[in-house]
């Protein structure tokens, strides 16, 4: 790239140099790698959990029941088509990445000013920014000076002023002034560029989808050891293979937890509409339960922790000056109309104070010169003229009589992390100090609050920010956050939280950067910002959330949206992601329990009978019964935990098996029972089979919906008539000898009641095994 001096506003680049630099360099934008949708879409059914629900559509198929095997389908569908949706999230953020570069720019071509599309500017361009342009690619200036908001781009609060040898960065919006400058980086080499770049590589492993895979392998590894000894046995037994195959057939539809993936899919979008009606929009349900496993949040400082609008924080009047004189003085020496924020700030406090005083005629005004770093006003005051001088302390206090009471006041106002302004007035020859006002960027009213709340409910918050230390500590310890400070430099990819609790000056990398170390340490990261600057992070965090105000790229990045101001949302999310956790695990003890006890109890079947006691038809009237209406789990009550969820897949399994073998017990007794003691052929065996795991899955439902005795709460309305439906299949089948033999009414009302006494000791057991293992 040319160098600053071989470049000057004199000639700039010839229009031949700049197509040999775009040859080089391409065009300044952001590349957006595209992949066919249909390519994604199929992409969604080649995974684990879709190959469970696969292999149940062909063993279907191969079967013969149609229907069934179109109802798997649908929910593969569903299952597929969901995935493909949110798969787009990170396409959206990009390409809001590139609708912040300017669409066009004053370029110096071939020595003559000219307006060029901004995605024809190269390095070496010189190009021109003025009042209200956004920056087009990232440059260092070379002449003039400007006032840059680039607070959505690094975190800074406060506009910055920027002279020769500033840099100013692509999609920064200049507030006041104008300069030229030449261009240092275009497309994806430029800060926003690189935002981009991690928006699209940035992704978090979801522990939903770890919590089902490692479900399915505990089952694959137990099920199918059952199901090939069952297989030897049965041909060391002779059985013929068309007695063999069907048995078969059933061990893998009984194995297969169908509705596993639709269940938390569902749980998750009930929780998503109680969560809209709290403000809080989920972007992605796997976000709602994301929420429950959180154990620390990355939080932003400007515009999330504070409100990104500076304010009067300080008035400190010097003898001579009343406080309301001195915001009248220097609100004279403001601009209008809002563009510069410090300015604006400066009128908004002498107006509420109604320090307006009639005596004071403005006669002329000077607009801030960062030369000088100071505004200028000449008015007419009843003493005569005035002039009065308002900017940098020492640059005021320079043009002033001394004033050594000042010196205490300006050393404890930045020592608060305040921005300061002198202001000094009186005749031309005879200016005084009139006063110091301090300036900042004030926490919202709930961030104190938010952050107690969470440190109750288990979750640990650090402050990240792109923010000077100074300003970033100040704003910390008013919010709560007392722990220690990380040194400039100090993000690494072996950070714990436990080090540090507050990280300043940070470019979007290092906040990438620190959630990856989070997670590597064993964290589940939230991260909640509102700026561009944020996007990186919050994408790659298992929870992104964003913040009411935040900037189009931030939400798009975000897995949660807060659509009303505040972050009480934050905990709303925490807690009903735990709600939801609960119900989720519920379900899955329940899937478990009867997926172990159904392989183990064919096995025990064979033993008994010699043949298989339920077959393939039963089995699916079984998943029917005992996967699809058992989903109105998801409707029940439940109570959040007090601390952070997390899956623990082997804990849950033992605790399954433990149960499943309570029950295991209760169906042997009843099939020895039914053979020995009622002397049933193997068709009424087989129908009372399947009613005793009907029942019995009932009574699972009822013990295991609550970690505590099973009367401590009501169970929901969806509950006790998804029950009812199922005892109606169950017993319309037995009685009727619907696709098996018919049992006496005598015999189906006594198994129900010893399905009753069997709740009340599979409750007791529960309790046991869930403190044992440390579940409850």
């Amino acid at each position: 790239m040319p160098s600053d001096e071989a470049v000057t506003e004199a000639n700039g680049l010839s229009s031949a140099a700049a197509a040999r630099l775009r040859a080089q360099f391409g065009p300044n934008t952001v590349a957006e790698t595209a992949e066919h949708p249909l390519r994604i879409f199929l992409r969604q059914f080649w995974a684990p959990v879709p190959w469970m629900l696969e292999v149940a559509i062909l063993v279907q198929a191969a079967l013969g029941e149609r229907l069934e095997a179109g109802v798997i389908l649908g929910l593969l569908l569903f299952n597929a088509v969901l995935s493909f949706f949110q798969h787009s999230r990170a396409q959206a953020a990009l390409r809001l990445l590139k609708s912040q570069l300017a669409l066009t720019a004053s370029a110096r071509r071939d020595g003559a000013w000219t307006i060029i599309p901004a995605a024809d500017l190269v390095p070496g361009d010189v190009v021109k920014v003025s009042l209200g342009a956004v920056v087009p690619a990232d440059m260092r200036l070379v002449s003039g000076s400007v006032l840059l908001d680039q607070s959505m781009l690094t975190g800074e609060s406060v506009p910055a002023e920027a002279g020769r040898g500033a840099a100013a960065y692509a999609g920064a919006l200049v507030r006041r002034g104008e300069a030229v400058g030449t261009v240092t980086a275009t497309g994806a080499r430029t800060y926003s560029g690189r935002t981009a770049e991690l928006v699209r590589i940035a992704h978090a492993e979801s522990a939903e989808q770890r919590a089902i895979l490692g479900v399915v392998r505990n089952l694959a590894m137990l099920n199918g050891a059952v199901l090939a000894a069952l297989v030897l046995y049965a041909r060391s037994r002779g059985l013929p293979l068309a007695e063999i195959l069907p048995l078969l057939v059933t061990g893998i539809l009984a194995s297969v937890p169908v509705a596993l993936p639709a269940t938390f899919t569902l749980a998750t979008a009930l929780s998503a509409q109680r969560l809209v009606r709290r403000g809080v929009l989920p972007t992605r349900l796997s976000a709602v339960h994301e929420a429950a496993t959180m154990n620390l949040l990355c939080a932003d400082k400007t515009g999330t922790l504070t409100q990104n609008a500076l304010q009067v924080a300080a008035v400190r009047p010097l003898p001579g000056f009343p406080k309301e004189r001195l915001l009248a003085l220097a609100a004279l020496a403001s601009a209008e109309g809002g563009k510069d924020p410090v300015d604006a700030a400066v009128r908004a406090a002498a107006e509420d104070l109604s320090a307006g005083d009639a005596s004071l005629r403005l006669v002329q005004f000077v607009p801030f010169d960062p030369a000088t770093k100071t505004s200028e006003a000449r008015i007419m005051t009843p003493d005569g003229a005035w002039r009065v001088v308002k900017g940098a302390f020492n640059a005021v206090a320079a043009l002033a009589a001394p004033a050594p009471e000042a010196t205490p006041n300006l050393a404890e106002l930045t020592a608060q992390g305040h921005r300061v302004l002198a202001v000094a007035a009186g005749p031309r020859q005879a200016l005084r100090l009139a006063g110091l006002i301090a300036l900042s960027d004030p926490p919202r009213a709930d961030s104190a609050d938010l952050i107690g709340t969470l440190a109750t409910l288990g979750i640990r918050t650090v402050m990240v920010t792109g923010d000077a230390p100074d300003t970033a500590v100040v704003i910390a310890r008013r919010v709560g956050l007392g722990g220690p400070v990380c040194p400039p430099g100090g993000v690494t990819d072996s950070l714990s939280p436990a080090n540090y609790q507050v990280f300043a000056g940070v470019f979007p990398e290092d906040k990438y950067r620190l959630v990856k170390a989070f997670q590597a340490a064993g964290h589940t990261v939230g991260m909640c910002g509102d700026g561009a600057n944020d996007a990186p992070a919050l994408r790659q965090a298992q929870i992104g959330i964003a913040v009411s105000t935040a900037t189009d790229v931030a939400k798009a990045a975000a897995g949660l949206v807060l659509t009303r101001a505040g972050l009480s949302g934050i905990v709303d999310a925490v807690q009903e992601g735990r709600e939801t956790f609960q119900r989720i695990l519920t379900y899955m003890l329940n899937t478990i329990i009867k997926k172990i006890e159904t392989v183990l109890f064919l096995g025990i079947g064979l033993l008994v009978t010699g043949h298989a006691v339920i077959t393939p038809l039963l089995m699916v009237l079984l998943l029917v019964a005992n996967d699809f209406l058992t989903m109105s789990l998801t409707t029940d009550s439940a109570r959040p935990s007090p601390k952070p969820e997390a899956w623990r897949i082997d804990r849950i399994t033992m605790a399954a098996a433990a149960l499943g073998a309570c029950k295991l017990a209760f169906l042997s007794a009843v099939l020895a029972a039914g053979a020995y003691g009622g002397h049933l052929g193997i068709g009424q065996l087989r129908t009372l089979s399947f009613a005793a795991l009907v029942f019995g899955g009932q009574a699972t439902v009822y013990a295991v919906r609550e970690r505590e005795a099973l009367w401590s709460s009501a169970p929901g309305v969806w509950i006790v008539l998804s029950s009812m439906v199922d005892i109606a299949i169950a017993a319309t089948v037995a009685l009727t000898g619907t696709f098996t033999a018919p049992l006496p009414l005598d015999l189906v009302v006594a198994l129900l009641a010893a399905t009753c006494v069997f709740a009340l000791v599979l409750d007791a057991w529960k309790r046991i095994v869930l403190r044992l293992l440390k579940l409850a």
